[in-house]
């Protein structure tokens, strides 16, 4: 009859030698749990700052690193002001939720339309005329009218600006576009003509009566500052 091998070491003398064991201890449910956690966390704060790295970049390009003296901005830039939830309404009456107009550039006038005399069709012209001034980036730039009273708009003034394109003419009282634009101290809200990004922030101030050669060289440099996050359309 054939003997069994035994399985159990020994010292060569018939006696056993002790098994060791190694015993490792097995990581907590809960504290495994926080450190996955932890780490997603962190992997959405880095995507979160990855994405908004073009943006900072061409606000920190235009506001820090641009040159001084012949470079320098002719307008007055403002820290970026959200735009409000400002009641609005079409000349036909019709509500209009301001923030649809987000996702362009906006070049914006403010006046009633009572008193839109001479003064105020010359702002209007140069909205105009700034938008054809930009080339083929003018199709990143819309045109507001911001009108502050309930008087008609006179008619050859509405059909000259409604035949031009992407013109908007909305009704707002003047307090509310007062708690989002501010004019320079001394002038009126109406004097200026103002820039609003796509995201809605008002950053750019015209001077009254401004040049509108180095107006136009002011919002060409951040139109260039924000191409790698800002195309044209909504």
């Amino acid at each position: 009859m054939s003997g069994s091998k035994s399985s159990n070491p020994s010292d060569g003398a018939g006696r056993l030698e002790p098994v060791g064991l190694t015993v490792h201890s097995l990581p907590e449910p809960a504290l495994d749990g926080q450190v996955r956690q932890r780490s997603g966390r962190l992997k959405m704060l880095l995507i979160l700052l990855v994405c908004a790295m073009p943006v900072l970049a061409s606000y920190f390009t235009y506001y820090v690193v641009r040159p001084e003296g012949k470079g320098a901005a002719y307008s007055a830039l403002v820290d970026p002001v959200p735009l409000p939830a400002m009641a609005a309404v079409d000349l036909r009456g019709q509500p209009v939720p301001l923030p649809e107009l987000k996702g362009q550039w906006l070049m914006v006038v403010v006046g009633p339309a009572a008193s839109c005399a001479e003064a105020c069709e010359k702002r209007l012209y140069l909205q105009r005329q700034l938008r054809e001034m930009l080339g083929r980036e003018r199709d990143r730039v819309d045109k507001l009218w911001l009108i502050t009273d309930d008087a008609p708009v006179a008619p050859a003034l509405a059909s000259a600006l409604t035949g031009t394109p992407a013109m908007h003419m909305l009704r707002v009282s003047h307090e509310a576009v007062a708690s989002w634009l501010k004019p320079e101290a001394g002038r009126a809200l109406d004097d200026h003509l103002y820039l609003v990004d796509p995201r809605g922030d008002w950053m750019l101030r015209a001077p009254a009566d401004p040049d509108p050669a180095k107006l136009k060289r002011d919002i060409d440099r951040l139109l260039r500052a924000a191409a790698s996050w800002d195309r044209a359309g909504r």
